[in-house]
């Protein structure tokens, strides 16, 4: 049988990103144990006894001693709970482990990291898979969940290269594409394409559920609600951080949402029914184009 491609993979998390990670390499044969780091015993007992991990502490100082080169540590917190993990890892961790984390916004993660350490360390390779649910916490843990799905790496100038190498083929073990840009860039293109759109999700069920006062507002909503609405259900302290943490990119979408939907609202208060073609007619041109971009990649991937 040949060597796994880790030797001890430690999540910090153990939640849908890491329990989803930790579980996925497992059955794959890509580790040969999975430990898991949570805040709570509790966590910890759940995460053994579903096997999500095979062993559990509530700090990393309790493994610290054993781990060494080959050893992956993957930090899946909330965004602004990194500093405090990155701080353990300076105390406790050895330079030669292999330290990533699935963190939606990167900036924040360069910032802490720049805050603990002074620089960015080489053994720190900052990443963020695009793939989720609706579901939180170690129950949500789903081998399957990177299938097909894309994760964005950031390394910087000074990253080692043995450690990006060792973080994307983790990744790919578990079915994943592996892309990398900037820092700068992800930030943008995720405030854009993942966190306005759970603003405005998170906006409109708030909005039905609190200032609409009609009993029957959700009873008989439809199909499209229910589908456009699903991101609504999220962890709450998930997004109230990434929300903090990438406020300037999330803004600027915002700006930009905002201005279009006043534009719309003028134009149906107006009846300018051209203008309101226009924009359906566009959106659902590029909503189309969208589609046939992810089957195109589907039938890429099966291909590979």
């Amino acid at each position: 049988m040949s060597q796994p491609l880790i030797n001890k993979f430690v999540v910090v998390g153990i939640g849908l990103i890491g329990g989803s990670l930790a579980t996925g390499l497992t059955q794959r044969g890509a580790c040969a144990e999975v430990i898991g780091i949570a805040r709570k015993p509790e966590t910890c007992d759940e995460a053994v006894a579903r096997g999500v991990v095979a062993r559990a502490y509530t700090s990393l100082r309790d493994v610290a001693s054993e781990l060494g080169k080959g050893d992956v540590i993957f930090i899946s917190v909330p965004t602004l709970s990194v500093t405090a993990v990155l701080q353990e890892i300076k105390d406790f961790i050895s330079p030669d482990v292999t330290i990533t984390d699935g963190a939606s916004v990167k900036g924040s993660v360069q910032r802490a990291a720049e805050q603990v350490f002074g620089v960015i360390p080489p053994q720190l390779v900052l990443g963020h898979p695009i793939a989720g649910s609706e579901k939180s916490g170690v129950t949500a843990a789903n081998p399957n969940l990177y299938e097909n799905h894309r994760v964005i790496l950031t390394p910087f100038s000074n990253t080692s290269a043995q450690d990006l190498a060792l973080v994307s083929a983790m990744w790919q073990a578990v079915g994943a594409e592996v892309l990398t840009m900037s820092v700068e860039e992800h930030d943008e293109v995720l405030g854009a394409t993942s966190h306005l759109p759970h603003v405005i999700a998170y906006s409109l069920v708030d909005t039905l559920a609190q200032d609409i006062h009609n009993p029957n507002i959700f009873r008989y909503a439809a199909g499209g609600f229910r589908d456009f609405t699903r991101i609504a259900s999220s962890d709450p302290v998930m997004w109230h951080d990434i929300m903090r943490a990438n406020k300037v990119a999330i803004l600027q979408s915002m700006d930009l949402f905002i201005d279009n939907l006043s534009r719309l609202r003028s134009s149906i208060e107006h009846e300018d029914s051209d203008y309101l073609l226009k924009v359906f007619s566009r959106a659902k041109e590029a909503r189309d184009e969208f589609t046939v971009m992810l089957a195109q990649r589907q039938v890429s991937t099966k291909k590979e």
